[in-house]
């Protein structure tokens, strides 16, 4: 398969419709960078203020709290510290965040984590070797898979990669430039709405945040 064809957006390239529902899985391809700043900012964008959006970050450092959190992400900080007991979570800004180790355990963790977020968006960030366990993790159920890559570099590799998830009938969205580290900082402490300057592209938002788990 090959992404040959007509020009590639500015920003990103989308490859599948939205199947529905709020687990979306974030992973670089090959060399790129910025997968996880991405991953904050696509929960950010799923986030309001009386519903926090749950960014897992499997094998990343403790999260700390920050000065500012909405009483929404601070409630779902409590179910799951009820849930998760040795939780390393902490409400940021509009969004939630959890970190679990990057092995089988983390996922069996971030499944349970999905569940208590319930009707929230779950965006589990992973480093690129994890991403096919976690496909197979069915306590995640993913429905979305957000690729950071650089297209330039691993055409072939992303067009193979995109292939294979959409034959699992998953929305994939790919971001093919790194958000800048403004909005990346942002996206970290909870605080880069949907729309905002700097951030994911609206149409890629809606195509991975959107609809029924």
């Amino acid at each position: 398969m090959s992404l040959a064809g007509p020009a590639l957006p500015e920003a990103s390239v989308f490859v599948n419709p939205l199947a529905g529902g709020p687990v979306v899985l974030a992973a670089a391809v090959g060399e790129a960078e910025g997968a996880r700043g991405a991953a904050a900012a696509l929960a950010c964008a799923g986030a309001d203020i009386d519903q926090a959006a749950l960014l897992i970050d499997a094998g990343g450092r403790p999260p700390r709290p920050t000065l500012i959190a909405s009483a929404a992400a601070q409630k779902l900080e409590e179910r799951l510290r009820a849930h998760l007991p040795d939780a390393r979570v902490a409400a940021r800004g509009q969004v939630c965040h959890l970190a679990v180790a990057a092995d089988g355990d983390g996922l069996g963790a971030a499944a349970v984590a999905s569940h208590v977020a319930r009707d929230s968006l779950a965006v589990l960030h992973l480093p690129p070797g994890l991403l096919q366990p976690a496909l197979g993790e069915s306590g995640l159920r993913p429905t979305g898979v957000l690729l950071r890559a650089d297209l330039r570099d691993d055409r072939a590799l992303v067009a193979l990669a995109a292939r294979d998830l959409l034959g699992q009938s998953l929305a994939v969205g790919v971001l093919k430039r790194r958000l800048g580290w403004v909005a990346e900082r942002r996206a970290l402490f909870g605080a880069l709405p949907a729309g905002s300057p700097g951030g994911l592209p609206r149409r890629l938002t809606r195509r991975l945040c959107g609809g029924p788990r």
